[in-house]
């Protein structure tokens, strides 16, 4: 598939490694010429110098031939002219932009995006999509990630194990027998940095960070299998008054009436605009890192603070100021994925990467076949894929043991009629069954075909 990636900032520069790394002809354009010849020369991609919302630009990247655009430049214009160049002019089939202000993005104004005007085909706001993967974790406190699936009849969730967890230690092909009624499916397992796909006779140990597949319905119970029975949060400290946090008060004050919630903005006219904004969020102007400001805002009764400024450390400091003077748990807003590492030794209990979240959206649009979502995992780790059975899929008919499934592949659940199912090596996967699977990276590509629509079909 041959792409054009608009934008070499951090998104950008991570989608065209991810495209790259699966073997795309990918193409990436960048006004700065450094940030063009870092990537060139780290990645297996063509470089353009030029805006990209110009013809000429696109036409030098390739644009007559493009099977798909991702304008993720930081002006929202530019990706906007972008993709209606690219489709006026050069007929490209898919057309994504990112739109970070949220005056484009009002129900009122929905059809500004569709093919008789702005022609593209998927809005992605990195700001709202952050926002409402911390409201997930909100949900379920004790997970360090939240993602529903299958209209939310199944759950991903990622835990750590600590030393209180009651099956470490436990070889995961005993998990059925001395905890029949744990609908769960471990899928992915991070140790020490080293990624796990595991098997039957691995054990999860403590300090491992697990993933697992769950039936939503049994939700509670998997998490005190994995010793985390949390009560969700009914106080909150916000840190941030950006697009981000602004987004999230919102998101709280329209869906949980009873969480008592105060946002900590430093700048005044921002922090003005956002008091005026919300209804019920006490915000108070102020640095976050100052202990008086975290007393004000009663971090010792605080049971989570959410750090989403636009600076990294200040996230980080903020959130362990926080958990100092008393406050239960911490989700902080990383860019850097050098840090993602550390985060745990130092106590940070969740972190949330835009670049991964914004990736994982993007994703959805890029993989082929019956694919319905995509979420990617880790930093290369790999994906968690939902994925309708097709009759002529070699997955259907037999029993998973014998499915020949590629190595790196894990089946996480299946969706029939309604119903969750588990599954197991003698379960058969049906036709339109859904399917919830981890693939490695490496294992991906494969994936897309087994789920692809062959001509025959037809």
């Amino acid at each position: 598939m041959k792409v054009i990636v608009c934008g070499a900032g951090q998104v950008g520069s991570n989608i065209a490694r991810y495209l790259a790394s699966e073997g795309n002809d990918v193409t990436i354009i960048d006004t700065e010429p450094a940030l063009v010849e870092k990537i060139s020369n780290s990645l297996d991609v063509q470089g353009v110098v030029g805006f990209a919302s110009h013809p000429d630009v696109l036409e030098r990247a390739g644009a007559r031939d493009a099977d798909l655009i991702i304008a993720v430049t930081f002006y929202d214009e530019v990706n906007m002219i972008a993709c209606q160049v690219a489709h006026s002019l050069f007929d490209v089939p898919t057309k994504i932009a990112r739109v970070r202000q949220q005056n484009y993005l009002q129900p009122i104004w929905a059809d500004l995006f569709s093919r008789n005007h702005l022609p593209i085909d998927a809005i992605i706001s990195p700001e709202m999509e952050v926002a409402r993967a911390i409201n997930r974790r909100l949900a379920i406190p004790g997970a360090f990630d939240a993602i529903p699936l299958s209209d939310g009849k199944v759950s991903l969730i990622g835990v750590r194990c600590d030393a209180e967890c009651p099956i470490i230690n436990t070889p995961l092909r005993h998990l059925t027998a001395l905890f029949p009624d744990l609908h769960i499916t471990v899928v992915g397992i991070i140790r020490n940095d080293r990624k796990i796909v595991p098997t039957g006779e691995d054990e999860m140990q403590v300090g491992d960070e697990v993933y697992f597949v769950a039936d939503s319905a049994h939700l509670t119970r998997a998490l005190a299998a994995f010793g985390h029975e949390e009560r969700e949060a009914r106080r909150l400290i916000i840190v941030g008054g950006g697009n981000i946090g602004l987004f999230l008060a919102e998101t709280i004050e329209e869906e949980h009436r009873d969480v008592d919630v105060k946002l900590i903005e430093l700048d005044r006219k921002r922090a003005e605009f956002v008091a005026q904004t919300l209804s019920r969020v006490v915000v108070i102007q102020g640095d976050a890192l100052d202990v008086e400001i975290l007393t004000e805002a009663n971090v010792k009764a605080t049971e989570t603070v959410i750090t989403v400024t636009n600076d990294d450390e200040v996230n980080i400091l903020a959130s362990l100021l926080a958990k100092r003077f008393g406050c239960e748990r911490s989700i902080t807003l990383i860019n850097k994925t050098t840090y993602a590492p550390l985060m745990g030794s130092l106590g940070i209990d969740a972190v949330v990467s835009p670049r991964g979240i914004t990736v994982s959206t993007i994703l959805q649009h890029v993989r082929r076949g019956r694919i319905r979502s995509v979420h990617s995992l880790g930093e290369g780790f790999g994906e968690i894929i939902e994925a309708d059975a097709l009759e002529t899929s070699r997955l259907v008919g037999v029993p998973l043991r014998e499915a020949k499934l590629p190595p790196g592949v894990i089946i996480g659940a299946l969706v029939r009629d309604g119903a969750v199912i588990i599954p197991r090596g003698d379960t058969v996967v049906r036709i339109n069954d859904r399917v919830v699977l981890f693939a490695a990276a490496d294992a991906v590509r494969k994936i897309e075909k087994m789920f692809s629509v062959r001509l025959e079909f037809f």
